[in-house]
């Protein structure tokens, strides 16, 4: 996984990383467009625990999601704070998780 999105993404989920991926590897536990359209003051209510996911198969490290992110939330793997290094794991499960169906 060469790119991992972590907590301060929680409740935020904005979607300006997602437009400038150029492989389609950010997802959500909802549909990108339904999460745009959440209006910012709604989102920590309405996204409360909910966050994007980098899928770690098909992210080409590209970096153009990081300088994107206005909640400084995604890392480069080796970058990821210790802190929320758990964070490589619950990206890698979410997708995981969705394989199975």
């Amino acid at each position: 996984m060469a790119y991992v999105i972590a907590e301060p993404c929680i409740a935020t989920c904005d979607t300006a990383c997602v437009s400038v991926c150029p492989v389609e590897c950010i997802h959500g536990p909802l549909p990108i467009d339904e999460i745009a359209r959440i209006p910012e003051e709604e989102r920590t209510t309405r996204l409360a625990r909910l966050q994007l996911y980098i899928d770690p198969e098909s992210c080409i490290s590209c970096g153009a999601c990081e300088g994107e992110c206005p909640v400084n939330a995604i890392f480069d793997e080796d970058e990821l704070p210790a802190e929320w290094g758990h964070y490589r794991e619950i990206n890698a499960r979410f997708f995981a998780e969705r394989a199975r169906g």
